[in-house]
């Protein structure tokens, strides 16, 4: 009796789960687009835009960092501010080759720090820590 309670309990925490994961707003393929670029292509291509660079300053071990790319950055909405305003980078701070660098030149201290920069390398404005997703709108529509 107790292994049949044991398999329905598993079995309902698994539908659950499916269920939860299947948010229309996370679609496949919607959410923010991060580009494959180094930092100095970035800026220069921001330049020639006349775009903003958002940088999502991660790592590799950081719980916040993973949740956001799983839900906020995934969300539909964020996904076409953010593509629309920015050139989107996800720079992890330890393996990425431009990660201690950017750590060094924005005082990164914590995980996850998000960045917007302009082409020139300038600093516009910075947050930390987990953001949801109105926090992200709210963060992109912070800045023109």
């Amino acid at each position: 009796m107790k292994k049949i309670i044991g398999i329905l309990a598993l079995g309902l925490i698994t539908m659950a789960f499916v269920v939860k994961s299947e948010s229309p707003i996370e679609k496949e393929g919607e959410g923010i687009k991060f580009k494959s670029l180094t930092l100095e292509k970035a800026k220069a291509e921001a330049l020639e835009n006349d775009q903003l660079i958002f940088i999502d300053a991660h790592t590799s071990w950081c719980g916040p960092c993973k949740k956001m790319a799983a839900t906020s950055f995934k969300n539909a909405e964020v996904g076409e501010l953010f593509n629309e305003k920015f050139i989107n980078l996800k720079i992890d701070c330890e393996l990425d080759a431009d990660g201690p660098e950017i750590s060094r030149l924005y005082k990164v201290k914590a995980y996850p720090t998000l960045l917007i920069i302009d082409g020139t390398g300038k600093l516009i404005k910075q947050v930390v820590g987990f953001k949801s997703e109105d926090q992200l709108i709210a963060f992109a529509n912070s800045v023109d």
